[in-house]
């Protein structure tokens, strides 16, 4: 059993965002990576796709929902700047083969509070934008991940 766990595509720099943060969308290059990453995760039969409010990571998946059939639901617990903890509680009770999309301070520190849970990482760690993280349960134990490299969009 396995759950999804993908970094938000490319999106405008926020230093050049005058909006709030929340509703800052993908730029071209990610519109680009979000269409890639449909084309990967569809192949798994997602049963649910659940995004940070952020209009960025809702987009992410907005493609894969559309390949799929499925709506993205918003996660408040997958914003960014929160305690970990509140992730992590929601991560550990999502169903197998769901999708989840959050930012980069969320994932990393996800990831960290599962390997001292007893998860090991297989290779590398990469957290950039577009990533995918598949972490691999046994029951209720996260016991592996490893991670997919940002789409190549040559």
């Amino acid at each position: 059993m396995s759950i999804f766990l993908v970094r938000h595509a490319k999106a405008g720099k926020r230093s050049q965002w005058d909006n709030d943060d929340s509703l800052r969308p993908l730029d071209e290059v990610g519109r680009r990576q979000a269409l890639a990453l449909a084309d990967r995760l569809s192949e798994y039969n997602p049963v649910a796709l659940v995004s940070s409010p952020a209009v960025r990571c809702r987009e992410t998946l907005e493609p894969l929902a559309e390949r799929c059939g499925l709506v993205v639901a918003s996660e408040p617990k997958l914003y960014e700047e929160l305690p970990y903890e509140i992730a992590l509680d929601y991560v550990l009770g999502v169903a197998d083969r769901t999708v989840l999309c959050s930012h980069g301070d969320v994932i990393p520190a996800l990831l960290d509070a599962l390997v001292r849970r007893g998860m090991t990482i297989e290779g590398m760690r990469d957290t950039r934008k577009a990533s995918v993280w598949v972490l691999h349960k046994d029951g209720n134990d996260f016991t592996s991940a490893e991670v997919w490299a940002p789409p190549s969009l040559a």
